[in-house]
C-alpha cells in the first residue's frame, strides 16, 4: 500500500451485505471478482465467495494458496479461505444446512446456473446488483486512491502537453500519456486511452491510430488510471492551431452543457436530471441529435459501476458516489468533442476529481 493512502479495511462490509441479502435468501454466492475484491480484498483472478449469516467463506485455487490468506488479512477481513478444485462442490459444503441461496442473476452464465442446479439441492434465488448497490458508496479510502489516480492523469496530460502539436500521431499520445502515468505512480491506465483526431473524434470509443494531428482540428482525448485497483475517468478535448467556427463552436456548448450538468449533481439528485441538462444546453443549441450516449456512469473498482446517469435512470445520488459527467457532440468528418470529469458527490454538492483545465489550445502548431 502506498504510504501516504489509508488503509483499505473491508470490516463492516460484509454485514451491509447480509442485510440486503435478508430479504430475498439465507445467504449468498458472489462470483463477480470486483465484488469479491470489495468484499474481502482479495485480487485473484477465480474465486467464490459464500456469505451466510454467521461466516464467510472465499473458494479458489491453489495457485493463490499463499495470496488469499495475506490479502484477505491485510484488509482486515475474518472470511475463511478454502482451497478447491471444485469450487461449486466447496460452495455447498460452505453453505451447510441452508436452504434459500442468492446467485447473481446478472453475472452467472447459463452453464454456471445449471451446474449450480446440479449439483446443490437448496432453493436458489436470483438477485441483481446487491453488491453493486453498496460498492457505489465510497469510504474514504477508497475516495484516496480515486481522487490520487485522478490527480495522477492531470499530471500525465500536463507533461505530454508538448505532444499537442500538428505531426503527433494519436498513438504516440496515447503511449506516452499512458507512460506518464506509470511514471507518476499508476498501475497502468483504468481503459484503452481514448486519443482521436479530427474525423476520428466523431467516435465516442476510438481507438488510437497512426494517424497524426492536423492544423485546426479537435483533438479528444479520455484517460483514466488505476491506483490500488481504483479507476479514474477523465476527457479533455483540444485544439490544435486555430480551428474553423464550428469547432469551436460545438467546444463552447459542450463545456457548457457539462459545466450545468456538474452543477446539477447533489445528494438527492435523480441521476436522469443530471443527463436532462446537459441535453438540454446542446438541445437549444441544435445538436441535440449529434449527442449519442448517457451523460455518466459510477467510477471505482470497475470503470463503469452504479449509479449509472442517463435518461431512464432511476438513480437517487448519495454522499459518495463517485460519477463521471460528459456529455459530448459528434458530427462525422468534422470529429466531436466531449468534456469529462470525476466527481464525488458530498453532503452540499459535489467536488471535482479532476482538474485539468477546459477550452484549453495547444500551445504551438506543430513540432
Amino acid at each position: 500500500m502506498d504510504e501516504g493512502l489509508p488503509p483499505l479495511e473491508v470490516a463492516g462490509r460484509l454485514d451491509r451485505l447480509r442485510v440486503a441479502v435478508a430479504g430475498h435468501a439465507d445467504a449468498i454466492v458472489i462470483s463477480d471478482l470486483m465484488s469479491i475484491r470489495w468484499c474481502t480484498g482479495f485480487t485473484g483472478s477465480n474465486a467464490l465467495l459464500v456469505i451466510t449469516n454467521e461466516d464467510s467463506t472465499l473458494i479458489t485455487d491453489g495457485r493463490y494458496r499463499v495470496q488469499a490468506p495475506d490479502e484477505l488479512a491485510a484488509a482486515r477481513s475474518n472470511t475463511m479461505v478454502e482451497i478447491a478444485i471444485q469450487p461449486i462442490e466447496a460452495a455447498a459444503r460452505a453453505l451447510g444446512s441452508v436452504e434459500i441461496v442468492a446467485l447473481e442473476a446478472d453475472v452467472l452464465t447459463w452453464s454456471e446456473q445449471r451446474s449450480w442446479m446440479k449439483e446443490t439441492d437448496v432453493e436458489l434465488v436470483p438477485t441483481q446488483g446487491l453488491v453493486r448497490e453498496l460498492r457505489a458508496v465510497k469510504d474514504d479510502a477508497e475516495l484516496a486512491r480515486i481522487e490520487r489516480a485522478a490527480a495522477i492523469v492531470d499530471a500525465a496530460l500536463a507533461d505530454r502537453e508538448d505532444l499537442l502539436v500538428v505531426g503527433t500521431t494519436e498513438r504516440e499520445m496515447a503511449h506516452a500519456l499512458e507512460q506518464s502515468m506509470r511514471a507518476r505512480g499508476a498501475t497502468g491506465p483504468a481503459y484503452e486511452t481514448i486519443v482521436a483526431g479530427g474525423p476520428n473524434g466523431a467516435l465516442p470509443h476510438a481507438r488510437p491510430t497512426d494517424r497524426p494531428f492536423s492544423d485546426g482540428e479537435l483533438v479528444v482525448i479520455d484517460a483514466g488510471s488505476v491506483v490500488e485497483g481504483y479507476r479514474s475517468d477523465m476527457t479533455r478535448t483540444f485544439v490544435i492551431g486555430a480551428a474553423g467556427d464550428e469547432a469551436c463552436r460545438i467546444r463552447e456548448i459542450v463545456t457548457e452543457a457539462q459545466a450545468a450538468g456538474v452543477a446539477a449533481v447533489g445528494p438527492g439528485v435523480e441521476a436522469r436530471e443530471i443527463d436532462q441538462v446537459c441535453r438540454s444546453v446542446i438541445a437549444d443549441a441544435g445538436y441535440g441529435d449529434a449527442f449519442s450516449h448517457g451523460t455518466g456512469h459510477g467510477v471505482g473498482l470497475d470503470i463503469h459501476e452504479l449509479p449509472a446517469v442517463h435518461a431512464r435512470s432511476t438513480a437517487i445520488l448519495q454522499p459518495g458516489h463517485v460519477i463521471t459527467v460528459e456529455p459530448g457532440i459528434y458530427i462525422p468528418a468534422l470529429g466531436g468533442c466531449r468534456v469529462e470529469d470525476l466527481l464525488v458527490v458530498t453532503e452540499s454538492g459535489c467536488r471535482p476529481l479532476t482538474n485539468s483545465p477546459k477550452l484549453t489550445q495547444s500551445p504551438k502548431p506543430s513540432r
